[in-house]
């Protein structure tokens, strides 16, 4: 064996690796258990293996320009113009490359946003930024008030600066904004040729755009999948396409007007293969056009639904990692959602986090310097295209069934989010699916965060109901638990004490250790503040600890062994005690039916429905 100058055996010097000697060790490791249990599926079914080849003839996806890095996007949307405006200027300064205008009662605004778009607001919050030194505007105007687009081109006149040379997202988006409010004014036949006049007004001026957006962002607030999201956003694309080629716009030219937004969440290889899908996906769409494909702007934003309310600092580690994976995606632009932003409107602190989260990957980390970093990835490129077709098939389901706007109509959409939402809401439930300090790991002493005091502007609801549907609601995973977190806490500020759970740990350390952190985490999860026990044997000694722990519930902790001998004996010993219900750590098994005769009135186990329990756990606090 030769050795390099650091003394170490050069790579020449070993085996070339094989799958199938890979799937000796494997299955060594296994011992007869199915290889399949190193299998798993996402939310739409795709099949992500434990281990791939290196796609040798992949090549990368065309994207954004070689080593160009991604723009850094940061939210206005303070409802005070003034306040706003002095973000605004704050952020630019301080390495922000554009700003996203969030207004009061768009499907963005997340119960904030600038009170309104009219051209004397629009002045006042872009007061003092050069408009033409490069930065990005994007407008997310909602649909149906103030012209928002129309009032920011006639700013742009009134302060002298050439269209052309502004690089405004103008970003209209009926169908999405229409999708999240589960109404529309009229049917989208009578609604795209007013779109499309409006677009051509604004290239007659000479703004260059994009002006359309397509954005899948709804589908991922309201607790949809990958492939749901690339569909809609693709279906809403080539709606707009032909809006506007109906309105005279020749393709090639109404391609560059339309834009895409796609949501990135803490799932590194299924938010990367999302955003290389979009564009393939895309530039097949292109070429049925007859249309040599280029690459399309694609924005994106960090996940809306992945943000928690408690320990609100993880959310940096989420918005870390989506940031990550949007930019070697593919993202053009990319949006930071503040960690504190489900909590209230986010302070400077929080802002300046989130655009440091986009300087330092960018400037340190230096992401941006190689080209689809993920091309010839054997998982990613089988994941990619496993969405492309996934997602296709969708979008084909959705233009048999007239479009967008009409499977909106016959609610095909939603029919499918809903699913998915389920199946993701009970995944969280028996957290299969964790959210750190949320639904596993909580910390009922954290320090709380502080967010700005501002009063959300006042919003008409719109009053277009010409024609209904169900409408596709954001959500956030966290908020089951949280809300027994809140019930909680209303309980130690009337109280000045939470309700408790006495852990009867058996035996030795090494025998409840285990289940006992299990049962403080499993419990606390839902704000229920555990009492921890010395091992006990003696059941005499187990009732005296409960009735000083100040708790009217207790849980067995220990192993199945002990559990055989002391388990019983324990819970008659706490029942007789006052126990008003006794759970025990673990599954039942065989003993099911002798344990319970016992006094054990509930189990506790990994898989099991603990959001389920928890709230049977508190109506029987409320109740007692």
């Amino acid at each position: 064996m030769t050795s390099g100058t650091d003394g170490l055996p050069l790579a020449a010097d070993f085996a070339p690796a094989r799958y199938d000697d890979w799937r000796k060790l494997v299955d060594g490791v296994l011992k007869g258990a199915p290889f399949e249990k190193l299998v798993s599926k996402t939310a739409d079914g795709l099949i992500i293996q434990p281990i791939y080849p290196r796609a040798r003839d992949a090549a990368p996806v065309a994207g954004r320009a070689a080593a160009a890095p991604w723009q850094i996007m940061q939210r206005i949307d303070h409802p005070d113009a003034a306040q706003a405006n002095a973000q605004a200027l704050h952020d630019l300064e301080n390495g922000a490359g554009g700003l996203e205008l969030e207004f009061a009662g768009g499907p963005g605004a997340r119960g904030f946003g600038i009170a309104d778009a009219t051209k004397e607001t629009l002045a006042r919050v872009l007061d003092g930024i050069v408009l033409d030194a490069g930065i990005v505007i994007a407008l997310n105007p909602v649909f149906g008030r103030d012209n928002a687009g129309m009032n920011l081109a006639d700013l742009v006149r009134s302060r002298g600066f050439e269209p052309a040379k502004v690089d405004i997202r103008f970003n209209y988006q009926p169908l999405s904004t229409l999708a999240v409010r589960g109404a529309a004014p009229a049917a989208w036949s009578e609604m795209a040729p007013p779109f499309a006049r409006m677009i051509r007004e604004l290239m007659d001026r000479g703004f260059k755009g994009p002006f359309a957006l397509a954005d899948g962002r709804p589908i991922h607030d309201a607790g949809g999948s990958e492939t749901q999201e690339l569909a809609f956003a693709l279906a809403i694309a080539v709606t707009c396409l032909r809006a506007l080629e109906a309105g005279g716009i020749s393709l090639d030219i109404a391609r560059g007007a339309v834009s895409f937004r796609l949501c990135a969440d803490a799932d590194q290889f299924l938010t990367m293969a999302k955003f290389r899908a979009l564009r393939l996906l895309w530039a097949r769409i292109e070429q049925a056009c007859g249309l040599a494909p280029r690459p399309v702007l694609i924005a994106a934003e960090t996940a809306w639904r992945m943000l928690t309310q408690r320990d609100a600092y993880v959310n940096l580690l989420r918005a870390t990692m989506a940031t990550f994976s949007a930019g070697l995606g593919g993202a053009d632009s990319i949006t930071v959602l503040p960690h504190t932003l489900a909590l209230g409107l986010p302070d400077g602190f929080a802002r300046r986090i989130a655009r440091n989260t986009q300087l330092i990957l960018l400037e340190e980390s230096n992401l941006a310097k190689v080209a689809d970093p993920a091309a010839g990835s054997g998982g990613i490129e089988a994941l990619t295209q496993q969405l492309c077709e996934a997602a296709w098939a969708l979008f084909q389901e959705i233009e048999q069934a007239g479009g967008v706007f009409a499977a909106l109509q016959q609610n095909l959409i939603q029919r499918k989010v809903a699913a998915t939402r389920a199946a993701r809401e009970a995944a969280i439930a028996r957290r299969k699916e964790v959210l750190t300090g949320a639904s596993e790991f909580p910390d009922l002493h954290e320090a709380g965060v502080t967010v700005l005091e501002a009063t959300p502007a006042a919003t008409a609801r719109p009053t277009e109901a010409g024609i209904t549907f169900d409408s596709l609601p954001p959500m956030r995973l966290a908020a089951p638990f949280e809300e027994l977190r809140d019930k909680s806490d209303e309980m130690l500020k009337k109280t000045g004490a939470r309700p408790r759970v006495f852990l009867a740990n058996l035996g030795t350390p090494a025998d409840f250790t285990p289940r006992a952190t299990f049962a403080k985490s499993f419990f606390e999860t839902g704000g229920i503040e555990t009492v921890d026990g010395v091992g006990f044997t003696d059941p005499p000694a187990l009732a005296a600890a409960f009735k000083t722990a100040s708790a009217s519930l207790a849980c067995l902790c220990s192993s199945d062994k002990v559990y055989a001998e002391h388990a019983a004996g324990a819970a008659k010993a706490l029942h007789d005690a006052g126990a008003s219900h006794i759970y025990l750590a673990g599954r039942p098994g065989e003993r099911d039916a002798a344990l319970r005769s016992a006094g054990v009135d509930g189990f506790i186990f990994a898989g099991g429905d603990a959001l389920a329990t928890l709230t049977e756990v508190w109506k029987r606090i409320e109740q007692a």
